[in-house]
């Protein structure tokens, strides 16, 4: 998850991003967790990119010994990058980008390489929809600027269940229909720039967005994801966000309102 490129300039967005019921994704997510940007995931001394620590010379060349020609081809995310325009917005490496970060790091094997384009597709469109997600956090704050937030940077975390991942977990013990019984595959941590008015800079906001399969769909047959996604509970301001979004429903539903969010 959270495959992004750094170095894309500002230039038009390709928005032809396949969802999971075109694409499915044939391979358990579990299984290439290390292949998404991880913390301190270089190896041989490798240069990373501090942004979204992946390798800042990664090839585009088949790798020795493939089969099956990749597509080269990098989509363009919705998502706009650093704190300018002139940044552009967040790129997705290609298939072959994809598949060599993975042999780089030894976890290719046992992948079939007709299944990469498919994982790219699916990983873009879980991207897009977190992104969507914080839009949705952060709109309060957009309409008061009238300023888009933009995403900093980002750091895989797979390893690193977040303290509600845990809770939800714990409670799956005693109430599996209504808590999770299986830990989330993967887990990022997103730094987003929320503007505090314009040419008054930029606040970073701290979000958690956990990542966890679901039943697969039951019309197409075709996997389901979900993703949770909020802000961290670094300071006052996300911690209120956090109980008003938990208990405005609460509240709606006390004085017979009607929930219309």
């Amino acid at each position: 998850m959270g495959w992004f490129w750094a170095d894309s300039k500002a230039r038009s967005i390709n928005d032809s991003v396949s969802t999971p019921a075109s694409s499915g994704c044939p391979i358990d997510h579990s299984s290439f967790i290390s292949a998404c940007p991880v913390k301190g995931s270089g190896g041989n001394n490798e240069e990373l990119n501090p942004l979204n620590n992946m390798p800042v010379n990664l090839s585009s060349q088949r790798a020795p010994g493939q089969k099956l020609a990749l597509s080269t081809t990098r989509t363009f995310s919705t998502i706009p990058r650093g704190e300018t325009e002139d940044n552009g917005v967040w790129e997705y490496p290609s298939p072959q980008q994809m598949l060599n970060a993975m042999l780089r790091k030894g976890k290719g094997d046992g992948i079939p390489e007709d299944a990469v384009e498919s994982m790219v597709d699916v990983h873009n469109f879980l991207n897009e929809g977190a992104w969507q997600q914080i839009l949705d956090w952060e709109n309060k704050y957009t309409l008061e600027t009238k300023v888009e937030p933009r995403l900093k940077q980002f750091t895989g975390k797979p390893h690193d269940l977040s303290p509600r991942a845990q809770l939800f977990l714990w409670l799956g013990k005693f109430f599996p229909e209504q808590f999770n019984t299986q830990p989330p595959f993967d887990r990022h941590d997103w730094t987003v720039l929320r503007s505090q008015g314009k040419e008054q800079g930029w606040k970073e906001v701290r979000y958690i967005i956990d990542y966890y399969s679901a039943p697969d769909d039951e019309d197409t047959g075709m996997p389901a994801f979900m993703l949770d996604t909020r802000p961290a509970l670094d300071n006052f301001e996300n911690a209120s966000d956090r109980i008003i979004r938990w208990a405005k429903p609460i509240w709606k539903k006390a004085m017979g309102e009607p929930d219309t969010d």
